[in-house]
């Protein structure tokens, strides 16, 4: 019996004993293709040696010290990175200042609380309201919920959630209309932003949140052209704050170090995590720009923020041997190339699948959006929990994919998103698409006879 606190407590889970590349082997010997990065983490494989010998190579040096005291070399090292890359990648760069934390949520708090206390010290206190979109996930905790608009995972905790407020997302295959153009759709749906900020009044707006690509909750959703341009116009006329939710999608994931240089645009604020530390140590990070951290020298000269492990120096390490190796590998090339790959292969086995409606993403973070009726476009039922059942088949087969339901809504609809670590080659393609398509069609043919397509 065990005495861990699983996820799902009633699930039993095979140990994992071992990595080899893009691959996870278990206590008995199974090999699982992890074309998932367990969730968009795992961006280096999991057998780096670079990666681990920085880790080791820290520790026996020094493995903590609080940042309260002191500051270390790993942790400087780590933010003149990031913030290099910014100003080499991103358009109008703004980021200047690198706050380390130890996840994604973690990032999504220290963001929030550092958007208020800006607008503090530069006597706009009346600005403190948040705007968020719907089909949004930026965190587990709290704070980070009450932004996120991740309906499962909000309801049980309403009660206790700051109040926000919420617009559409920019998700053309559900709600572009057939007469509407790509250009217009997206500057339709960017202008329910300033559609709030004018209805909440502009004096009360402290930030606007997105994923530049959302991740999990929507299974790989990219904007359309233009339309973050329009946001970022937006937010500069009302003089609210940009914050990027780059947890997921961000460090390479799409192609890009950040996902929005893709978009031609920079924000206030960014959050990333995930692939930050490659999943070798537990880190993740908030930027913001020289603007905002000026503010806070100059007026109180204290961020009301902090928790025991920020700036930890081995988990600082770790992400400053991953940047390396994303930069000196050439892995980011071979995301665009495997991701172009992988979304052609996608696009041969399920593009005429009477069952996958969409097919989407970029780089290595692709998903499939799967519906009972590609004409309407119509979701399976909610209750067949099909997405349950494509997460089972497929590890019985050795893969690990992302699978998801409420994809529209938060209740209805399901797909499967795909994060595969950027080592991954042609062979590995195949293989996952291959295993993908069986598991796939175990689960459809799993269904009760009068659900069965």
């Amino acid at each position: 019996m065990s005495h861990v606190f699983h996820r799902q407590p009633a699930t039993a889970y095979p140990v994992a004993v071992a990595g080899d590349g893009p691959y996870l082997i278990d206590a008995a010997g199974r090999r699982y293709l992890d074309a998932c990065g367990g969730a968009a983490v795992s961006c280096l494989g999991h057998s780096d040696t670079a990666v681990r010998d920085a880790i080791k190579g820290q520790v026996d040096s020094l493995a903590y010290a609080h940042s309260a005291f002191f500051t270390t070399q790993a942790a400087e090292d780590l933010a003149d990175v990031l913030i290099a890359r910014a100003a080499e990648t991103m358009p109008n760069n703004r980021l200047d200042k690198v706050y380390f934390v130890s996840g994604g949520s973690e990032a999504a708090e220290a963001a929030l609380k550092l958007a208020r206390q800006y607008f503090l010290e530069i006597c706009q206190p009346g600005r403190h309201r948040i705007i968020a979109r719907r089909q949004s996930y930026h965190g587990n905790t709290l704070g980070a919920l009450a932004v996120g608009g991740n309906q499962w995972r909000r309801q049980p905790f309403e009660p206790m959630l700051m109040p926000a407020t919420h617009i559409a997302p920019c998700y053309a295959y559900r709600d572009r209309r057939e007469d509407e153009s790509e250009a217009a759709y997206g500057q339709r749906v960017a202008d329910e932003l300033e559609a709030a900020i004018l209805d909440l009044g502009p004096e009360t707006v402290a930030a606007f949140i997105a994923e530049p690509v959302v991740g999990a909750t929507a299974g790989a959703l990219p904007p359309v052209p233009g339309y973050f341009r329009r946001i970022r116009e937006i937010c500069d006329r009302y003089g609210v704050l940009l914050i990027l939710d780059e947890v997921m999608c961000g460090m390479g994931r799409t192609g890009h170090l950040y996902a929005c240089a893709e978009d031609g645009i920079a924000p206030d604020i960014l959050m990333t995590a995930k692939g930050l530390g490659a999943g070798y140590q537990p880190i993740g990070a908030m930027l913001c720009s020289a603007a905002i951290y000026d503010a806070i020298v100059t007026g109180s000269g204290f961020f009301q923020h902090g928790h025991t492990y920020i700036g930890h120096v081995t988990a600082c390490a770790a992400s400053l041997a991953v940047q390396r190796r994303l930069h000196e590998g050439g892995l980011l090339e071979n995301v665009r190339v495997q991701g172009a790959a992988l979304r052609q292969a996608l696009d041969a086995a399920f593009g005429q699948h009477p069952h996958v409606g969409e097919i989407r993403g970029r780089g290595l973070m692709l998903g499939l959006e799967l519906v009972a009726d590609r004409a309407s476009k119509a979701p399976f039922d909610p209750a067949l929990k099909l997405n349950a059942r494509i997460k089972r088949e497929a590890m019985a087969r050795g893969l690990m994919c992302y699978p998801m339901g409420g994809t529209i809504d938060g209740r209805h609809g399901d797909h499967v998103m795909l994060a595969p670590p950027f080592i991954i080659g042609p062979e590995h393609v195949s293989e996952i698409v291959d295993r993908l398509g069986q598991a796939l069609g175990a689960a459809l043919d799993s269904l009760p006879a009068e659900a069965r397509p």
